[in-house]
């Protein structure tokens, strides 16, 4: 980023002013020296792979810490638009999401098995303007050559020639901000390296480089151009107090010329830190705030921290004090020093089970092993009442084409963590071929891999704090087009190019449609399921009197 400003560091129980970024640890970095090529890469993913992995519902907790306005610590600093965002009280902002900015979707999201690792690292989640999301969806970074969206930060498109490795529509941020998002995709690149991509613009599954030679190219181009800001060090100082670890092309610059530009296959000697000899404590580091989330009365939830140093002569104590320290535990009180020592350390779990609802605090310490003094790390917990959750509404699908659509459903009146999409398809037979689960924070969810002659249904639930409503109503796509429609609103209306097509569970008489300025330009006596009209380009409204609502549809 070009424009380097100063932020300050605020967690939700703790606020710490900062003037400039602080290093990395001694010795975070000294395993890297001597090592080129695949090696040096491997190398750099040990240090960054083994970090304390967030809960999801914990995440707002960390952005303003993370992603705060410098002159206004309450302000969002949004690398995806230039509008006001503020956070409030509970720390989440209206009309902002969680973004990802390598999308979710391109490893497959949230894996159960694996636990959240990418799906919540801090270290490529940004709060992100929700229209900017929206428009961004799943495409590839790249430069636009002709524009489908532009807020004047972030811009979506068609790609310049040789880029987008075969998706039709590239995200461009600002120029302020390439490099940052570049460095990103260099850490994600590197850490989730082992990672299956099941999309490959970018991405490739066969080469220890893990990125695709054009977006190398335009990410060097990127890195080079927007060099590191005070910002991004900053930033990267926050997300090592939040999860422990750090985006070493923040720190180290010239690494990326080392793995993937003008010095691949030099040997790399960087500032390994303190002399050789020294005990030496690399995580956890001073302050660092471990925000557990919200958790509901009669749940526990777990996160791991790394207990890790180099040169460290004795076993290391670790102990949780002060506070609502009976809310929290830990396994043991004594890390055996070869292990704390080793390049991984010690993965010491820390569990939060509240007993009493509202907000908890402690600290857990860690001494000895040769280090001089001690670090104290900071746990915050928030206990809630089990939530009550309603169920959801689907709708229709929409851009339904041979090999996929794009699901929906009615925003959840309930305070949530996620939506929960369940999809079963079922081929020409019926029988059940696959049935998954999806996760996102969005109304929709795109799907782009429906075979030929497979029926498809879907079903919404809500989360929320560990628990699931009940699903909605079931939404049906078979081989040929949109059945068993079961939705509580009378009428359901898909622009499809330039015609409106209609959607209904019984006949509707009276269906009226007017334009923009009010006009009726339409009625029809009565329609039917799958019935449809042509319609020239205008944003319209569909009304029926068998109900009051009111259907806006726009028509391309």
């Amino acid at each position: 980023m070009k424009l380097p400003r100063i932020i300050l560091s605020l967690s939700v129980m703790t606020v710490v002013a900062l003037t400039t970024a602080a290093d990395a640890p001694a010795g975070y970095y000294k395993s890297l020296d001597g090592k080129s090529g695949q090696a040096l890469k491997t190398a750099v993913r040990n240090i960054t792979v083994k970090h304390t992995v967030v809960p999801y519902n914990s995440l707002w907790t960390y952005f303003p810490s993370t992603d705060c306005d410098p002159n206004n610590t309450s302000r969002v600093w949004d690398m995806y638009s230039d509008n006001n965002y503020y956070f409030n009280g509970t720390w989440s902002v209206s009309g902002m999401n969680r973004e990802h900015s390598l999308p979710k979707s391109w490893w497959g999201g949230y894996d159960v098995s694996a636990g959240y690792n990418a799906y919540t690292d801090l270290n490529h989640l940004y709060p992100s303007d929700a229209e900017a999301n929206t428009a961004k969806l799943h495409y590839p970074l790249g430069e636009v050559s002709s524009e489908t969206f532009n807020n004047g930060v972030s811009k979506v498109g068609a790609p310049k020639s040789g880029q987008g490795g075969g998706s039709s529509r590239v995200f461009e941020p600002d120029d302020r901000y390439k490099g940052d998002f570049a460095r990103t995709y260099f850490y994600m690149a590197t850490t989730y390296s082992d990672y299956t991509w099941k999309y490959t613009y970018m991405m490739s599954n066969s080469d220890w480089k893990t990125l695709n030679t054009w977006s190398i190219n335009m990410l060097l181009k990127w890195h080079r151009e927007d060099p590191v800001s005070e910002k991004e060090r900053l930033r990267n100082d926050a997300v090592q107090r939040s999860q422990n670890n750090r985006n070493p092309f923040i720190d180290n610059p010239e690494l990326v010329e080392y793995i993937w530009g003008d010095k691949q296959g030099q040997i790399y000697n960087g500032d390994g830190g303190e002399d050789p000899g020294v005990p030496t404590l690399i995580s956890p580091t001073q302050g660092t705030v471990f925000n557990f989330g919200d958790v509901a009365i009669g749940k526990s939830l777990m996160l791991t921290i790394y207990i890790k140093g180099e040169h460290l002569t004795g076993n290391v104590s670790v102990q949780v004090y002060s506070g609502d320290k009976a809310m929290f535990s830990i396994p043991v009180t004594q890390v055996e020093r070869t292990v704390a020592n080793s390049s991984d350390g010690y993965p010491l779990v820390i569990t939060y089970t509240p007993t009493a609802l509202g907000s908890h605090s402690s600290k857990i310490l860690v001494s000895d092993g040769g280090i001089v003094g001690s670090v104290a790390a900071v746990l915050n917990g928030n206990c809630l009442a089990v939530p009550s959750l309603s169920a959801v509404t689907a709708m229709p699908a929409t851009n339904i084409t041979d090999s996929g659509y794009t699901a929906n459903w009615q925003a959840s009146d309930n305070v949530i963590d996620y939506y929960i999409v369940n999809r079963i398809v079922y081929d020409s037979h019926n029988n059940i071929i696959s049935n998954e689960s999806y996760t996102t924070d969005e109304t929709s969810y795109t799907f782009d891999d429906r075979g030929e002659g497979e029926k498809h249904t879907y079903t919404v639930q809500t989360s929320r704090l560990g628990y699931t409503s009940v699903p909605s109503n079931v939404i049906t796509i078979d081989a040929t087009g949109i059945t068993g429609i079961d939705a509580d609103l009378p009428l359901q209306v898909i622009a499809d190019g330039n015609r409106l097509l209609f959607k209904c569970g019984a006949p509707l008489h009276d269906v009226a449609v007017f334009n923009a300025a009010g006009q009726l330009v339409r009625l029809l006596p009565v329609v039917t399921c799958d019935d449809e009209i042509e319609l020239p380009a205008g944003v319209y409204i569909v009304t029926t009197n068998n109900g009051r609502d009111r259907t806006k549809v726009v028509v391309f």
